[in-house]
């Protein structure tokens, strides 16, 4: 049996894990937190529960692909609800009229209540994005981009000239050619923040996104993401994978005498990076004297940590690329999240909830220019109590909320206030969350809402840095830009260093829970092809 070491224990490296298992190997997965997860977190006090990740259960066929693989499926191990309305919307320049709601199936009927006849246009781009969805699942969603052949099926080739006029259009203009009305614009374009981008930075390709919302609409497993976590876990248990939580990777080693074949020409050449073979991994257990180090050998391992983390502090020196190849990389945005355990209820709120401010493009700049937000900036809000009563005491809400904000962990790290705890966190990070807070109350029509919490914890840039290492202090990784999309994102296996392969959202396919997952196959595929198995 080959034995295989996973670094990082979110959806990423549980199902290639579980993968590799079932091919045979003998994999152990590290995990630095104390529950695997990665970027889906949790948290929980006095009753209130919260998912601190990922929140919109979408692309619902991939995931559950990945649990018949592992002899299993969603409706097995899980149990999903349809949310209706999919989720409700406040337009800060339509603050006197009710909220609108966005209901699966019924989007054209919503559209020409907002424009008049604008159910055509709709009709047209919901088409329009079926189909490149299709076509990205069967050409370029499972692939690593290693052969050209992949590019050149007849169904790839009769698109070719409409697929390539997508991916050099933003979808902010590929949207605004077809829909003049603002509000439209913002419900097409929000999902951009799904990728790591903005509608202005994000190719017409993702258009595809509003398919997946407004036609196959949205879902919600009951305990949340935290239970499909579990759900996973269990399964690559079952399945023999060795888990070890608390273990802190400290390097990974590798053997420089070999390496493939092409990395080695490219080595010999002046500034060329050394070759080797992967040896094992080295890492550090928790309540343990520091320094003290276990070495666990492997005939493979994949990264499925943020990419930055494992290329430029994990593996040995000489290996490692250098800080200069990132500067040219974006981050995508980073977040302030608020959780909030709120008494009484909140029938102003649905379970998912967008809060869109007129400066829609102001707002991504500032973003992207790492510059202080407004007063107001377009927040998302999560009340999963609203379907899932068991993530609140009885009679109370639970809220979860979203400021997107610049990557820039130096804005600092969240803090906690529940009964027994008081632990500030950073100003900037506990001033963007008051002012979420207020934004709400004003906008939903709460005015008692801050008096009425009773548990608030908050998580800053600094956070992630610290608990997923991502780099810049990333919230979902690096942003779906034109140059890190598709062939253009990083690929699953190291050029240079045999053995060595990368699954997650810093590689291909990109951002995403199901994306995670269609990774696993695409690293699982890479093992196959070089001889591992």
């Amino acid at each position: 049996m080959t034995r295989a070491v996973v670094i990082g224990g979110g959806f990423a490296g549980l199902a290639t894990a579980g993968l590799l298992t079932r091919d045979g190997h003998r994999v152990t997965l590290l995990e630095q937190q104390d529950t695997v997860g990665g970027r889906s977190g949790r948290w929980s006090a006095e009753g209130f529960t919260f998912d601190t990740g990922p929140s919109w259960y979408l692309m619902p066929e991939v995931i559950d692909r990945w649990f018949r693989l592992m002899g299993s499926s969603t409706a097995e191990r899980l149990d999903l609800r349809r949310l209706t309305p999919g989720y409700r919307t406040f337009f800060e320049h339509h603050l006197d009229e009710p909220p609108t709601d966005v209901v699966t199936g019924a989007a054209e009927e919503l559209f020409d209540r907002l424009d008049p006849g604008s159910s055509r246009a709709l009709r047209a781009y919901l088409d329009s994005g079926a189909e490149v969805y299709e076509l990205a699942k069967k050409h370029f969603l499972y692939t690593n981009f290693e052969h050209p052949r992949e590019l050149l099926h007849p169904s790839v080739l009769a698109r070719l000239p409409r697929l390539a006029g997508l991916l050099s259009t933003s979808m902010q203009r590929y949207i605004a050619r077809r829909f003049p009305e603002p509000r439209e614009r913002q419900l097409l374009g929000y999902p951009a923040v799904f990728l790591g981008a903005s509608p202005g930075s994000a190719p017409a390709m993702y258009h595809l996104m509003s398919h997946l919302d407004l036609t196959d609409g949205v879902q919600y497993p009951v305990g949340g993401f935290a239970a499909l976590v579990d759900a996973m876990a269990d399964l690559v248990r079952a399945a023999g994978v060795e888990i070890v939580t608390g273990a802190t990777v400290t390097g990974i080693e590798v053997d420089p005498a070999r390496g493939p074949a092409r990395a080695r020409l490219r080595s010999a050449l002046p500034g060329g990076r050394p070759t080797g073979v992967v040896t094992g991994v080295t890492y550090r257990p928790g309540g343990v004297v520091p320094g003290a180090e276990n070495t666990v050998p492997a005939d493979l391992v994949v990264g499925a940590a943020d990419l930055h983390h494992l290329q430029t502090r994990l593996l040995p020196q000489g290996f490692r690329a250098p800080e200069s190849r990132w500067t040219r990389r974006d981050p995508g945005p980073s977040g302030v999240l608020v959780c909030l355990g709120v008494r009484g209820k909140l029938p102003e709120l649905a379970h998912h909830n967008l809060l869109f401010t007129a400066d829609w493009d102001e707002n991504f700049d500032r973003i992207a220019a790492g510059a202080p937000l407004a007063e107001e900036t377009s927040i998302y809000v999560s009340m999963t109590s609203a379907t899932d009563p068991g993530t609140a005491p009885e009679g109370d809400e639970n809220l979860f909320i979203l400021v997107p904000s610049p990557a820039t962990p130096e804005w600092g790290r969240g803090g906690i206030s529940a009964p027994g705890i008081e632990q500030p966190g950073s100003p900037r990070v506990e001033e963007v969350a008051d002012r979420a807070i207020d934004q709400l109350a004003r906008w939903a029509g709460i005015p008692d809402l801050a008096a009425r919490i009773v548990v608030r914890r908050t998580y800053g840039p600094g956070d992630f840095v610290s608990t997923v290492n991502a780099w810049r202090g990333s919230l979902l990784g690096p942003g779906h830009t034109l140059g890190q999309s598709a062939m253009f994102r990083p690929g699953v296996r190291d050029p240079g260093i045999k053995g060595l392969f990368y699954a997650g959202s810093s590689v291909r396919p990109g951002i995403g829970v199901p994306m995670c997952l269609i990774s696993s196959e695409v690293v699982r595929d890479a093992v196959r092809e070089s001889g591992a198995h």
